[in-house]
């Protein structure tokens, strides 16, 4: 399990919860309960880390709590 801060909420458009991961510019999944929603997003968070790696690019190391809300 990665140790990137991740913020949950209710889409009510889509009738989704949504994971995010602001350290992480764009990295994002969804699900049907929160738990579904955390599942799917530790994968997409390996996914990004893993193509950062291979373009190249930074990859910020976790800093637990959000400092910029």
């Amino acid at each position: 399990m990665h140790k990137y801060e991740t913020i949950i909420y209710w889409n009510d458009k889509d009738n989704h919860y949504v994971a995010e991961v602001p350290e992480l510019a764009g990295c994002m999944a969804d699900g049907e309960t929160m738990e579904e929603a955390l599942r799917n997003v530790a994968v997409i968070v390996d996914e990004w880390i893993e193509t950062a790696d291979m373009l190249g690019r930074d990859i910020p190391s976790p800093k637990g709590k959000l400092a910029y809300a």
